[in-house]
Parts: C-alpha cells; sequence; structure tokens
C-alpha cells in the first residue's frame, strides 16, 4: 500500500510538472500572457514556435506514459489490479490541468491523456493519432484534432480490444473523453464564434483572452 500511494502521489506530481511554462520562462515570456493563455502544447506551438511546442508535447505526453507503464507493468501485469495504472493516469492527466504549481490552472490534458493510453491501450492511441492528424489538417484547428482523437478513442477501444479485463480502461476512455471536451468549452465557444485560433497563427499578449 505505500508503495502504491507513493506511486499516485509521484503520477499526480509528475503530471502536474507545468512544461509550458517552464519551456516559456526559459525564453523570458510567461506563456499565460500570449496567444489563448494556455500553457498547454498548442499555446507554446502558436506562440513560440514548432521545436518548444513539440518539446512540450514530448515531455507532457512522457508525465502520462511514464508512471503508467511502471503501475501497467508491476501492479497490472504481475498482480492483476487494475485500478493502480487507472488511478496513476487520471492522476497525471489531472496534475495537468489542475496543477498545483501554477494555482491550479494548467493545461488541457491532452498530450498527458495520450501518454496514458498509449501505455494503456497502444492500438487505439495509434489510431487516435492518425484521426487526430487528419483533423488538424482538415481544419488548421489543434483543438479540433483533439476532440476528434478524443471522441475516437474509446470507439476503437471498443473495436479493438475484446479482452474483459480491459474493460476498465476503455471506460476511462470514455471519461477522459468527456474531461477534454469540458476543458476545451472555451474552444468550442470560440469555434462556434468563428475566433477559434489556427494552429500557425503567432499569438501576443493581447490575444490571451481571445
Amino acid at each position: 500500500m505505500v508503495k502504491t500511494a507513493l506511486l499516485l502521489i509521484a503520477s499526480y506530481l509528475l503530471g502536474a510538472v507545468p512544461t509550458g511554462y517552464l519551456i516559456g520562462r526559459l525564453k523570458g515570456i510567461d506563456i499565460r500572457k500570449y496567444g489563448s493563455g494556455n500553457p498547454g502544447t498548442a499555446n507554446v506551438y502558436r506562440v513560440m514556435g514548432a521545436s518548444p511546442g513539440i518539446l512540450t508535447f514530448a515531455t507532457d505526453f512522457l508525465k502520462g506514459f511514464a508512471p503508467v507503464m511502471i503501475a501497467r507493468h508491476y501492479f497490472y501485469i504481475e498482480k492483476g489490479h487494475w485500478w493502480i495504472p487507472v488511478a496513476a493516469g487520471a492522476l497525471a492527466i489531472a496534475g495537468h490541468i489542475w496543477t498545483v504549481f501554477l494555482g491550479f490552472k494548467g493545461g488541457k490534458g491532452v498530450a498527458t491523456a495520450a501518454g496514458v493510453f498509449m501505455a494503456l491501450l497502444p492500438w487505439p492511441t495509434v489510431g487516435a493519432f492518425l484521426v487526430f492528424g487528419l483533423a488538424v489538417a482538415a481544419t488548421h484547428h489543434i483543438s479540433v484534432g483533439s476532440m476528434s482523437a478524443s471522441v475516437v478513442l474509446p470507439v476503437l477501444c471498443l473495436i479493438l480490444n475484446k479482452h474483459a479485463e480491459q474493460k476498465p480502461f476503455t471506460i476511462m476512455a470514455v471519461v477522459v473523453c468527456a474531461v477534454i471536451f469540458y476543458t476545451h468549452i472555451p474552444n468550442i465557444r470560440r469555434i462556434l464564434k468563428g475566433q477559434e485560433l489556427s494552429f500557425k497563427h503567432k499569438g501576443t499578449s493581447d490575444e490571451k483572452k481571445a
């Protein structure tokens, strides 16, 4: 129980590391004052360019992937405790969205969730990545790609995973889809108004609340 508790605490704290914010600080800016004001991958990409954006995504991805892989190997595969990797993944995502290091205001959870599900359900996650890429290519909106991928993921889980023991992971995918849509409510409002920022758009401090 002590090992489990330490893993779960570490999952939240690792997820809570504000990657985009820290990368922005290294470049002398507070990413929360630029573009959409969000410290996640999409805003970092728009404001600081491809390399910082890719670095932010990769790091946020690993924040979800690493603790879940540890939990999956030591607690699920070896002992059959499915709830531990689910809890580790959920806490990593929660840490990213509600980070204790930035007053509980973090990113939208997409990159960290991708890491979580790559560890839990790799093939459905690969399919969701493909849908993400197609949606972004078609609309030029990362938010549309993120929401599209979050919808497709549980569908692919149902299609590709027939094992009963993986059902909790599929249920988690449905819950995370709802969370992703919740964190994207501002984006949905901007999309409906025709004001959503393209991933090619260069952000400015004046657009923080755009």
